[in-house]
């Protein structure tokens, strides 16, 4: 099916009395008139109904190792299919993609592929997955979800990136669809998402507290960690008290290093330092895997046995140089199972990114 670059029919809304269409898809609850756009600007109503402006549309395809995602725990060394669209719910200073994620030029959306050929691209490249990435897949969730149905009846798993940022009802039909996520966990203040973000954190901890308990969704978090923000002390054991009282040890957290960009250009970039010292209060705290990213840290990038602390997947950026793990994904000196889902065998995709056009 040959999908054009025309406006698609969305879910999640409703008429409010005062004949505005209110779009129910995440808490900015976005109010509209005719020929209006949400906050996220890919979501427009159009005379009486709302509409997705992005189906079918992307910025780009490109191949991955799925550590870049990153997932860490989550068929190691495999590629995974990557793309998303334009736009983002959420309004970050410090956005690190925000070329694609603020852009609001739909014809800077070039590449179109219905669901069916994204997953049989997929399939054509050995891909073991594919990701809704680069921007959030939660203002795409019709073309995602649709996308992850071709996908599933290919036998290809499906994982998204996200700030969780989503309402009860879409929350629940999205995930439902999805087989792994790595959800941002921005910060552990209210008053961080509110002042970066134009956002509340209540609604993700909600996600990730959903995702863990109510799904068979394989769940990591990555935290950003920018300079003088969100990298005290004080906030990062709070949030690692939280993820070990609600979430367990077994979900993986990526500390990524920040780079100057979009709206903090005068912030410095994060020290490694900074995510050494973050991800030992995360393992003091209790939690089992705890990984540093966007720097040079093979002991950040290791995966070690919780219980024994031998070292099983080595990793050298996104290269695997060492992989110890037993057809069963336990660790052979001591026999501790690793959370996660493993293949018998390790992927060995490497470092590579290849970028992919969709004809």
């Amino acid at each position: 099916m040959k999908v054009e670059s025309s406006n698609y029919p969305a879910r999640y809304w409703h008429r409010n009395d005062d004949g505005r269409l209110q779009c129910d898809l995440c808490p900015r609850d976005c109010k509209l008139h005719d020929g209006q756009r949400g906050a996220c600007f890919v979501r427009m109503r159009q005379g009486e109904q709302m509409v997705l402006t992005t189906y079918g549309r992307s910025s780009g395809f490109c191949i991955d190792p799925i550590e870049k995602k990153p997932f860490n725990n989550f068929y190691p060394g495999s590629s995974v299919f990557s793309f998303g669209t334009a736009g983002c719910n959420l309004a970050c200073k410090f956005c690190q993609n925000w070329d694609i994620s603020k852009s609001h030029d739909m014809d800077s959306l070039m590449d179109q592929a219905s669901p069916e050929a994204i997953a049989k691209a997929a399939r054509e490249h050995g891909c073991k997955s594919v990701a809704f990435t680069y921007n959030d897949p939660v203002i795409f969730a019709e073309y995602a979800m649709d996308t992850a149905d071709a996908c599933h009846a290919l036998g290809i798993q499906t994982v998204a990136v996200t700030a969780g940022y989503i309402h009860e009802q879409p929350r629940r039909e999205l995930f439902a669809k999805m087989d792994a996520a790595n959800v941002d966990l921005k910060a552990f203040t209210e008053d961080f998402y509110f002042k970066l973000s134009s956002a509340h954190l209540q609604p993700i901890l909600d996600t990730l507290v959903y995702l863990k308990h109510e799904t068979r969704v394989w769940l990591e978090l990555t935290t950003l960690l920018i300079p003088g923000y969100n990298d005290s002390d004080q906030e990062l054991v709070a949030m690692c008290n939280w993820i070990m009282k609600e979430l367990g040890p077994d979900v993986p957290l990526h500390f990524s290093a920040f780079h100057p960009d979009y709206k903090m250009m005068d912030v410095p970039p994060t020290p490694v330092a900074t995510l050494v010292r973050a991800r030992n209060i995360a393992l003091k705290q209790g939690l089992h895997y705890v990984y540093t990213g966007n720097v040079h840290n093979i002991e950040g990038d290791t995966t070690f046995c919780p219980s024994c602390q031998a070292p099983l997947i080595v990793r050298d950026w996104y290269q695997i140089n060492d992989y110890r793990l037993t057809a069963l994904g336990h660790c052979p000196d001591c026999g501790n199972p690793v959370a996660g889902r493993f293949d018998a065998k390790c992927g060995h995709f490497g470092r590579q990114r290849i970028p992919v056009t969709l004809g």
